[in-house]
């Protein structure tokens, strides 16, 4: 694979969208015990903006992806245990476009994919104020979207994507879609 070449899967529904891609991050100002790049998975949902087409009725939709709703971070330390997902949190709200802080959970990180299933498909939890049309078809893309993110973290245990440059001393660093 072509160096630099980051994954974005987006689904879709009416109003809102699941993305999903591959990150590498460093942070130039972590908190005590997250020193240090980390890697994985990011998943937001967001609000989806449907614009006028500019062409013919043939013409491609244009969209847009709006303001983050939620987002977790299947994420480990680069230079920990593959598959410890040591830095595996979520972010349950956002002001403007800036996440709350990191929340972690020992569910999440014990079993994430089952966790993030079980977190997508809930009644009341963090997508309560979807609606009810966009809720019950994410509902049903589940199974997908949990498959996507999935494959992903496997490409990145590969070292495929969500890696740094070779031979980069990165201090500050966001590598990916989202």
């Amino acid at each position: 694979m072509e160096e630099g070449v980051s994954v974005l899967y987006v689904f879709g529904f009416e109003q809102t969208g699941v993305l999903l891609s591959d990150l590498y991050f460093v942070d130039p100002n972590p908190a005590k015990g997250q020193e240090g790049a980390e890697h994985g998975v990011r998943l937001e949902v967001r609000e989806l903006d449907r614009g006028e087409l500019k062409g013919s009725i043939y013409s491609a939709q244009p969209f847009s992806a709006g303001r983050p709703i939620w987002r977790v971070d299947l994420l480990e330390s680069v230079a920990g245990r593959p598959g410890s997902f040591d830095r595996t949190h979520h972010h349950p709200e956002f002001t403007d476009w800036d996440p709350s802080s990191r929340v972690f959970d020992r569910e999440l990180s014990a079993d994430p994919l089952k966790w993030l299933a079980a977190r997508l498909s809930e009644a009341d939890g963090p997508l309560t104020a979807l609606g009810g049309e966009d809720r019950a078809a994410l509902r049903e893309a589940v199974p997908e979207i949990v498959e996507a993110a999935g494959r992903l973290l496997e490409r990145v245990r590969a070292g495929e994507l969500g890696a740094a440059p070779p031979g980069a001393q990165l201090t500050n660093a966001r590598i990916g879609w989202l």
